[in-house]
This record gives structure tokens, sequence and C-alpha cells, in this order.
């Protein structure tokens, strides 16, 4: 198949990413293209994927930073500024023929800018519900049109936005175990992946690992300015604490298969739970609080612990049963369960439905 994926917008695609959705684009479009198929990604300034045809979309991400999603709250979405950049790149993808059109950007132009295709179009939806976006889902489902097929990120994520739209698949993130380093020896301390902003709870995962008596390293660039000043800088100096700017993904698994816990103490529903999901693969146990996506990703006293949303104490206490895991036990989990070849079977599986005729991807739904 030949197949264009639209990236998010508000970053490059490139090392270090800008949060999961890229990631996956990366590891989706690497994936699919390993399997033969021809897949040009759409991204903004500056994106590289290697072993992948990026074609520049003229945007500056920079441009669409008063854009970025806010979990707090309503994040002041620009649409006239998001509107030229995807009429931009959908302009550009206009002049090829692809098989299907696959949108990962969370931006309701995106959307709505899409419905002028004749192309299949596949929408995966990584973030939650939002009006904006619901508006421009509905507004896609009119009479006389191909209705574009919708993706959520996990189960959770269909029971969410399952009450306001139709979703026709599940697509879970899962990642590239196959190239990700792990090590069956216990290592030491703590690890935090993931951006600085409230949700993520980069100053819960600190306070936790202090509780527990360990240092810990967290690996991340503020996403929120005043949440890494008012939160995460009073924190820096203190005893055993390490904050790290954003880093690789490669070397973020190689901090994580050499600790000893990585800490996953989100403070919002996560759609699906990546870092989780990295961890395990490096044989690392988890520590999460059971919110979201996170209960499908970690497998409760096997692979890690979830513990009741806001526990500190609980999760400081659950750090000292970690010793009692295999970190065997971590990695085959995620082999078996969260490996990228089952999500690239399940994305070839939905672009097969889309393409034939009748699929039942129709207007209305």
């Amino acid at each position: 198949m030949k197949i264009a994926i639209v990236a998010p917008l508000v970053s490059a695609i490139r090392e270090p990413q800008g949060g999961g959705s890229q990631a996956f684009v990366a590891d989706l479009s690497r994936g699919l293209t390993g399997r033969g198929h021809e897949v040009h990604v759409y991204a903004a300034s500056g994106s590289q994927i290697p072993g992948v045809t990026v074609i520049d979309s003229g945007v500056d991400h920079r441009s669409l930073a008063a854009t970025l999603y806010r979990a707090a709250g309503p994040a002041p979405r620009d649409q006239d500024v998001t509107a030229l950049a995807f009429a931009r790149v959908y302009a550009l993808l206009g002049q090829v023929r692809y098989d299907v059109v696959h949108n990962h950007a969370f931006d309701a132009p995106a959307i709505s800018l899409a419905g002028a295709l004749t192309v299949p179009v596949v929408h995966t939806l990584h973030l939650p519900p939002e009006p904006a976006m619901v508006a421009a889902l509905r507004d896609t489902a009119v009479s006389g049109r191909r209705r574009p097929a919708v993706a959520v990120v996990s189960a959770f994520q269909s029971r969410s936005w399952g009450q306001v739209a139709t979703v026709d698949a599940v697509l879970p993130p899962y990642v590239p175990t196959r190239v990700i380093p792990w090590s069956p020896d216990a290592g030491s301390g703590a690890v935090f992946g993931g951006r600085l902003s409230p949700e993520k709870g980069a100053a819960e995962a600190i306070d936790i690992a202090r509780l527990a008596g360990l240092d810990i390293d967290v690996y991340g660039d503020a996403y929120d300015a005043a949440y890494d000043r008012e939160q995460i800088d009073p924190r820096r100096s203190l005893t055993g604490v390490r904050v790290h700017p954003g880093v690789a993904r490669s070397s973020l698994w190689t901090a994580m298969a050499r600790a000893a816990v990585v800490l996953a103490p989100s403070l919002w529903d996560e759609p699906f739970g990546m870092a989780a999901a990295e961890a395990q693969a490096c044989g690392t146990p988890v520590v999460a609080f059971r919110r979201g996506g996170l209960a499908e990703v970690i497998a409760d006293g096997i692979t890690g612990f979830l513990i009741a949303p806001g526990d500190l104490s609980a999760a400081a206490d659950s750090i000292r049963r970690i010793p009692g895991l295999s970190r065997a036990a971590c990695r085959g989990h995620a082999e078996r369960h969260l490996d990228l070849e089952r999500s690239l079977d399940a994305h070839e599986h939905l672009y097969g439905r889309v393409r034939a005729p009748g699929a039942g991807i129709a207007a209305g739904g």
C-alpha cells in the first residue's frame, strides 16, 4: 500500500521526541516501511525518521506553540493558525495518489480539512475528548460522504470517546521491543521519563522515590513553564534527585534498563502509557497510579504495581516489593503483549477494511 501519515505539527518528528504520539509516528512509519509499504510522513520542518520518506510541510512547529495540548484545561487553540498549517499539509498530500491517509494530529482542522479528500482516511485520537475535536468528527459524518475511520489508543479511550463519537478500532501504540535493550539483573534507583507538566506527575515521582529512599533520575523537557518553575525547580537541589533534559529514546531505554523501578504516577487518565510499556521492555518493573490505559499496560503484581491515584505512601511501599518481581517476566510481557508488530498487524487490518468497497465506514457510521 501507499500510505500517507500526517504527523502532529506541534513538534518535529525527531529525537528527542516531543511526546508519545510523535514517537509512535516514527515507530509506525518505520514498521510499515519494513513490511514493504510505501510510507510518506507529512511533518513539521526539521523532522527526520531514518529509513522513511519524510515530506517537509514547510510548517515551523514553533508557530504552533500556543496550540499545545493542556490536560489541565482548555488550550488556547488558535484555529486560524492550525488551519493554515494543515491546509498546507493537505495541499501537498493531494498532489500524490495514496491508498490510505492516516492522521495523528490532535487538531480540529486536521480532521475537518481531511474531509475533502477522496482517499480513505483514518484518524487516530491520541488524547481525551475535547469539544472542538468532537465537533470536527461529527461534521465529517455528513450525508453522502464517506466517514473517516476513527481509532483510539486503548480500550479505556474507546469507552471515553465512544460516548461522543463512533470508534472503529483500537490501535495501541506498542513499542519496538526488538530494538529495546533489557537487563535480567536488578538495577538501582528510580527513573521517570516524560514531559514536565502537571498531568505526568514528575514531582510526585520525585516525592515517591524519596519516601522509598531511592535516588531518582528524571528525564524530560519543560512542557509547562509554570509547573517546571513551581514544582520541579524546588526539587532539583534535593539529595538523590537528578533532573535531565529530554533525551533520545535509546538513551532513555538504557537508563530504564539500569534502574530498579520506573515511576509513572500520572495525575490524569493516561490515554495509553508508552513509558510504562518501554520500561517493561527494558525488563524494569513499573509503579504507577491506576489511571486510564495504564491498567492495560501493566500486569499488576507481575510487571509492577498499580496504586490508588494520589497515594504516595502506598507507591513508596510498593517499591519495597519490587525485588520480588521478575525482570524476565517484565520483558516477556512486553514481547507478548506490547510489541510493535501486534500494532502493525492491527493497522494493516484497519487499512484493508477502509479500502474495501462496502466496508461499512460510511457516512453517519
